[in-house]
């Protein structure tokens, strides 16, 4: 309708009419989320879910095709946007599952999908009630800057065995979140960490937890970041305790502030560029402190590097440094050679070796073995592992079992990186030790000479071994040395005595290298001297009622004749016979005393015989007897068959007393012998005696021809 002045009309009417068709190039709808009513089903049940587009849907609508990645959360095959609107809602038809599963809803429509997670838990029988979402919190209400602030959700009661999936969001792209935290079975809270990018005017962020259709919700109050010192601390500083680490340890390491933090601290968010080292996320200096710490973990690497340890409050960061070296073993010893001097032979000597970890990762010491002749090792239980800087000992021993010098060497077998051989060399020196001095006359009478021996517990060196000789008696003399000969365990020297005018002792001593051995040697006066042959006589085994004889000689062996005054015999069965007493000898003469043993009984016999003279050496010798009585018995012996076909198994023996037919066996078994011992016999008797060969089967052969035996 167009109005004017005109005079014909003053109202003109034009009719329009046209359709209405989208421009090439307008806006579309785009899919743009898709979320269920909630986030967890228990056994069989339903579930609303909502599919969201950007724009209004187009005339004639939209179609959203839907999908399930589990058979038991069944969905439409496709839902319709009504023409003009943004969102359409359909049903989850959930089938009980035996256990805890999650299945994924797809939502797909003009090359854009969405997806939802929707928890499936198994209906417990022991299940009283669901969890339910009871709360949303974080330890800061408000924040400044770039930091990063705690936060947890709570349910009531307990999670179930299945957990509960919380779905978390944010309500401004300044603060981020994770997309859901899960509690555990039997937990009541769970924790998560709020991201909060800086801003450049104040605003509010609504932080938001969801969970089996219950929301809570968490109001975070966002401040410009102030830079003004005077206002509020700066962070002015990162640095750590070691600026290089080499294999695995922990570094302390500080974030500074340029002021005191203020009420309720400050964060500062911690990083680490490299996985060898590991750090907090977040360190808090406290209220009115201007310094925190915290632990940076390191492991062994295989290779120099170099890591940027970060540390950021609000717009201001600081870095630090850190070099990490190879992780290198090494094994060190306290001494590569051991010198045990001389060492006594069989007298075993010790000395230690420190083994010492000195690298920048434990070493292994797998094995250890020693060579050489009379060394060998104890100590520190192989294999061993030391870490850096620890020590372990190892004992090597010296005992030499023969003389000279012993070289040998210890091999020690590692992962150092110095060698995986390690050798410690060995040397000493055996020597042998004065052991004993022995003289072959005891006792000496008037002049003469007698020889000596020293001895060595082993073979003398190269060189031979000089022993030093003394005699504590003028009357022995004895050479100042003598010498064991390289090799000999021996040696012998001659010792000289000039007659005495009464009988006295001379000690002779043999010494080296700090031992001395000892020998008296007796000197007799030899005015009156009688020697006898013998100091006891053994008779051994003597039949009952056989006398037995023995002689013993006795010789005037000094200058003077000797007189014998009185000759006794001790102990049944024993007696002697001699001159008539008193007997005078002269000078070298000898006289016997025939000694008889003639036992009644049988059994052991003991006895003495004492001899009384003028002698000035031996006024009363004592010449110890002894011998046993013993039973008569027949001793029967005789030939084997030698022209019999049939095998010979053994013998059966008979006896019968002299001139009587009646024979009795004598042996319980087969005598497999062709000799038999009769011990029951009595003496003066005569018995007959007759063998029987018998094979195998038992069968004995006709009597041998008849022995007759008289016992005296």
């Amino acid at each position: 309708m167009v109005a004017s002045s005109s005079a014909a009309d003053s109202t003109l009417v034009i009719e329009l009419s046209g359709t209405g068709t989208a421009a090439s190039g307008a806006p579309t709808s785009n899919l743009s989320a898709l979320s269920c009513a909630s986030g967890s089903i228990t056994g069989t049940g339903t579930d609303s879910c909502t599919v969201t587009v950007d724009t209004a849907a187009p005339s004639g609508g939209m179609t959203i095709n839907l999908a399930s990645s589990n058979s038991a959360a069944a969905v439409p095959a496709t839902v319709t946007l009504a023409a003009g609107a943004t969102t359409a809602s359909f049903t989850v038809s959930v089938s009980s599952v035996s256990t805890a599963q999650t299945a994924t809803l797809t939502a797909s429509a003009g090359g854009v999908t969405e997806t939802f997670a929707l928890q499936l838990d198994a209906a417990g029988q022991n299940d009283v009630a669901a969890s339910a979402l009871s709360g949303l919190t974080c330890d800061s209400g408000s924040m400044s800057g770039t930091g990063t602030d705690s936060c947890t959700v709570t349910v009531d009661p307990a999670a179930s065995s299945s957990g509960v999936i919380v779905d978390l969001a944010s309500s401004d792209s300044a603060v981020t979140v994770p997309g859901s935290v899960d509690i555990a079975a039997g937990a009541t809270t769970a924790s998560f960490i709020a991201t909060v990018s800086s801003v450049s005017t104040a605003q509010t962020a609504t932080l938001t937890a969801s969970a089996a259709g219950v929301t809570e919700a968490f109001t975070l109050q966002l401040g410009a970041a102030v830079l003004d010192s005077t206002t509020a601390p700066l962070l002015s500083g990162l640095t750590c305790a070691s600026g290089s680490m080499s294999g695995a340890g922990t570094d302390i390491c500080t974030v500074e502030l340029n002021a005191a933090a203020p009420s309720g601290g400050l964060t500062a968010s911690l990083a680490s560029n490299n996985a060898a080292v590991s750090v907090p996320t977040s360190v808090t200096v406290q209220a009115g402190a201007t310094s925190a710490s915290f632990a940076a973990s390191v492991i062994a690497v295989s290779s120099a590097q170099t890591v940027t340890l970060t540390a950021a409050v609000a717009a201001v960061s600081e870095s630090f440094e850190l070099q990490l070296s190879a992780a290198v073993p090494s094994l060190s010893l306290s001494s590569t050679s051991l010198s045990f001097g001389s060492v006594n032979l069989n007298a075993a000597v010790l000395q230690t070796v420190s083994l010492s970890s000195t690298g920048s990762s434990p070493v292994t010491v797998s094995a250890a073995s020693a060579t050489g002749p009379g060394f060998t090792i104890s100590g520190e239980a192989l294999p061993v592992t030391l870490n850096p800087n620890q020590t372990a000992t190892l004992t090597v021993q010296f005992d030499p079992v023969v003389s000279g010098p012993a070289v040998g060497q210890v091999t020690l077998t590692s992962n150092s990186s110095t060698g995986t051989s390690t050798m410690i060399n060995l040397n000493g020196t055996g020597v042998p030790v004065l052991s004993g001095l022995s003289c072959a006359i005891g006792a000496m009478t008037g002049a003469g000479t007698d020889t000596c021996t020293v001895t060595l517990n082993g073979g003398a060196p190269s060189g031979g071994f000089t022993v030093s000789l003394a005699s504590n008696n003028s009357a022995v003399t004895v050479p100042a040395t003598v010498t064991v000969s390289a090799g000999a365990a021996s040696a012998t020297f001659t010792a000289t005595s000039t007659s005495v005018s009464a009988d006295q002792t001379a000690t002779l001593t043999a010494s080296a290298d700090g031992v001395s051995e000892g020998f008296s040697l007796q000197l007799n006066d030899p005015a009156a001297g009688l020697s006898i042959n013998a100091t006891s006589i053994a008779f051994g085994d003597v039949q009952v009622n056989t006398p037995v004889t023995q002689s013993v000689e006795l010789t005037a062996s000094g200058l003077l004749p000797i007189a014998i005054t009185a000759e006794t015999v001790e102990g049944t069965g024993f007696s002697i016979s001699s001159s008539t007493l008193p007997l005078t000898l002269a000078v070298s003469q000898v006289e016997s005393i025939d000694v008889t043993f003639d036992p009644t009984t049988a059994g052991p016999a003991t006895g003495q015989l004492t001899i009384v003279s003028t002698s000035l050496t031996s006024g009363a010798a004592v010449i110890n007897l002894s011998g046993s009585g013993v039973l008569e018995q027949v001793n029967l012996t005789w030939n084997a068959p030698t022209s019999s076909t049939d095998p010979v198994a053994g013998y059966n023996v008979y006896r019968a007393p002299s001139g009587g037919t009646s024979y009795q066996q004598l042996n319980l078994s087969i005598v497999t012998q062709s000799s038999y011992v009769d011990p029951n016999v009595v003496s003066g008797q005569t018995y007959d005696y007759i063998v029987e060969s018998v094979d195998a089967s038992g069968v004995a052969s006709a009597p041998s021809n008849m022995a007759s035996v008289t016992l005296p």
